[in-house]
């Protein structure tokens, strides 16, 4: 599991994926949402632009990525 420090608030889906490189491309990480190869909070997500919010996870194959708040804002 991984901690991903939210600089705002929130990070749409697709652009998490392509930020941590799950994913290669936006294309690519649009493809593997689309394809529901992701879950948000334990529930399969097709919506690309998904936003999530400080306390979600987030988990694809066999990584979990934990949404947390910025601690300077």
């Amino acid at each position: 599991m991984q901690d991903f420090q939210l600089q705002g608030e929130f990070i749409e889906l697709n652009v998490l994926l392509k930020l941590l490189a799950l994913a290669p491309s936006g294309g690519a990480a649009k493809a593997l949402i689309a394809a529901g190869e992701v879950a948000v909070d334990g529930i399969t997500e097709t919506r690309i632009r998904r936003k999530l919010r400080p306390g979600q996870m987030v988990r694809i194959a066999d990584e979990e990525i934990h949404i947390v708040a910025d601690a300077t804002h």
